[in-house]
């Protein structure tokens, strides 16, 4: 009995350790709430779109913001005082993204 506890205690350990490794108890942000960059903007409609590539690219940064928010944006837009960018996802709040 004693050999089964310390086997079953193993196995939640294990269990629990490949867990964490892989963030599954990490908590995702909502949609609504404040994003690490600090975007706040809208994304665009992605209907606003013909090309089926550039529509799904608007489609995916309005699903997942806060990933976008969390990404540089190596185009440079950030540095530019008329665009005013924080993030990646910034050039997703205007026709950027789809130039």
């Amino acid at each position: 009995m004693r050999k089964f506890r310390i086997t079953l205690l193993l196995i939640i350990a294990a269990v629990l350790f490949a867990a964490a490794a892989n963030n599954t108890f990490a908590q995702k942000p909502m949609k609504d709430e404040s994003l690490r960059r600090g975007e706040t903007r809208a994304t665009l409609n992605p209907d606003m779109f013909g090309d089926p590539r550039i529509k799904k690219a608007y489609q995916v940064a309005k699903e997942i913001p806060w990933v976008l928010d969390s990404i540089y944006c190596y185009c440079m837009c950030e540095e530019s005082p008329a665009f005013k960018h924080k993030s990646l996802l910034s050039c997703y709040v205007d026709k950027h993204a789809a130039m």
